[in-house]
C-alpha cells in the first residue's frame, strides 16, 4: 500500500525530522508512524484549522494516557513510567490506543488548543528585556504578552538563569532555574540587575487559569514525554503563579491590544511580547497586528519583542523599537524553540 500523501502527512514528517530528531525519540518515531497511517491521519485531521496538528494530537493522547497508565501504550512514555520501552517499538501500541480511544481523542482535539506555556523561553526573553530596559533608560517595563496562555512567561523576572558555565542571574532562590547554552562568539547582554516591571498583562483567546487543576494538567500534557526538566520548570512556574497570579485577559489580542497599550502609564516603557504565536495567525491577522503596533509606535515609545519560527531554519528573536516616531528593527538572536540554547547576534538596528 502506498504511503499517505497530502499536507497533513507531510506536516507529521516535518515535525519528526525538524522538531523531534535528536530531541524526542518517542515523538519522532510516532510522528513518522502517523504519517504512514491513513486511520491515524484521519483522526489527527480533527485538529482545528490554525492549530499545529502534531503537537495537539500528541498532547491529547498524552493527556489521556496520564489518566490511563495501565494501557500498554503508556509503558513507552518516560513521563509515565520509570523504565520505558524503546521508542522503536512504540507505534503498534500507540496505534491501538488511539483507535480504541478515538472518541476521547476527537473530544480533546475539538476543545483544547496548543497553548504550551514554555517557561524555558524566558531564557532568551531575559537578556532581550534587559536590553529593552537599557534602551528605555532603565524605566520600568510594561510587558504585554500576546498569546500568553497561562501567563507564566510574564513572571520572567522571578526565575533564575544560568548561561553556559556562568553564574546564576535573576532569582537564585526561585523554584524555576533555567539553564541555557550559548553557542557562538557573542555572549548575550545579561542585565546587571533584574529590570523593574511596572505592569504585566497577558492576553489570549483562551487564557488558562492554573488554579484549575484540569487546566494545569493540560499544560503538563503539552510537555513532551522525555522532557523532565521542562516539566519541573513548568510546575515551579505554576506554583509561583498560584501565589501571585499575573493579570490575564481573555479575548482577541488584536481587538484588545490598542486599549491595553493606551492604559500603560507614561512613566512605564510599553513592551509587547509574543513567542511562537504568529504561526497561529492568518496573514491578514499578522498584518493587522503589525499595523496596530506601528500606529502606536509613531505616537509613543514602544518596543516589540518577538520570537517566531516562520520560514527560518531556527526561531528568530527580533526587536522593533519605536522611539521618536521612528522604527528600528534588530535581529537579536537565533534560539531553540524551548530555550535550550541562545545564539546572540550583533544588534545592528535597521531604521524603517
Amino acid at each position: 500500500m502506498a504511503a499517505p500523501r497530502g499536507p497533513l502527512a507531510e506536516r507529521f514528517r516535518r515535525f519528526a525530522e525538524l522538531e523531534c530528531r535528536g530531541y524526542s525519540p518517542l515523538y519522532e518515531r510516532l510522528a513518522l508512524a502517523v504519517a504512514e497511517d491513513a486511520e491515524l491521519l484521519a483522526l489527527a485531521a480533527h485538529a482545528p484549522p490554525g492549530q499545529p496538528a502534531p503537537n495537539l494530537f500528541f498532547a491529547a493522547v498524552h493527556a489521556l494516557l496520564r489518566e490511563d497508565r495501565a494501557a500498554p501504550a503508556a509503558r513507552f512514555y518516560p513521563s509515565l513510567t520509570e523504565a520505558p520501552g524503546g521508542p522503536e517499538d512504540a507505534a503498534p501500541a500507540f496505534r491501538v490506543y488511539c483507535l480504541d480511544r478515538a472518541d476521547a481523542v476527537r473530544g480533546l482535539l475539538a476543545t483544547r488548543r496548543v497553548q504550551t506555556n514554555e517557561v524555558g523561553r524566558c531564557a532568551y526573553l531575559y537578556p532581550a528585556l534587559g536590553l529593552i530596559a537599557r534602551l528605555a533608560g532603565e524605566r520600568p517595563l510594561g510587558v504585554i504578552e500576546v498569546g500568553a496562555s497561562a501567563g507564566l512567561n510574564l513572571l520572567w523576572d522571578r526565575y533564575g538563569y544560568r548561561y553556559g558555565d556562568g553564574p546564576i542571574h535573576g532569582d537564585p532562590g526561585s523554584p524555576v532555574q533555567l539553564v541555557c547554552a550559548t553557542p557562538g562568539e557573542i555572549p548575550p547582554p545579561l542585565p546587571q540587575r533584574v529590570p523593574a516591571v511596572g505592569l504585566r498583562v497577558g492576553v489570549d483567546l483562551h487564557a488558562i487559569d492554573v488554579s484549575d487543576p484540569a487546566e494545569a494538567r493540560w499544560l503538563e500534557a503539552l510537555v513532551w514525554p522525555e522532557h523532565g526538566g521542562r516539566l519541573r520548570a513548568l510546575r515551579g512556574a505554576i506554583a509561583l503563579a498560584r501565589q501571585e497570579p499575573p493579570r490575564l485577559v481573555t479575548g482577541d489580542g488584536l481587538d484588545l491590544l490598542p486599549g491595553l497599550l493606551a492604559a500603560v502609564p507614561d512613566d512605564v516603557a510599553p513592551c509587547v511580547v509574543h513567542t511562537h504565536t504568529l504561526n497561529q495567525f492568518s496573514e491578514d491577522a499578522r498584518a493587522r497586528f503589525a499595523a496596530i503596533l506601528d500606529a502606536h509606535g509613531h505616537d509613543r515609545e514602544l518596543y516589540r519583542l518577538g520570537a517566531e519560527w516562520l520560514g527560518a531554519p531556527q526561531p528568530r528573536l527580533e526587536l522593533t523599537a519605536w522611539r521618536g516616531g521612528r522604527a528600528e528593527h534588530r535581529l537579536l538572536a537565533e534560539c531553540d524553540p524551548h530555550g535550550r540554547w541562545l545564539a546572540w547576534r550583533e544588534a545592528r538596528p535597521r531604521v524603517g
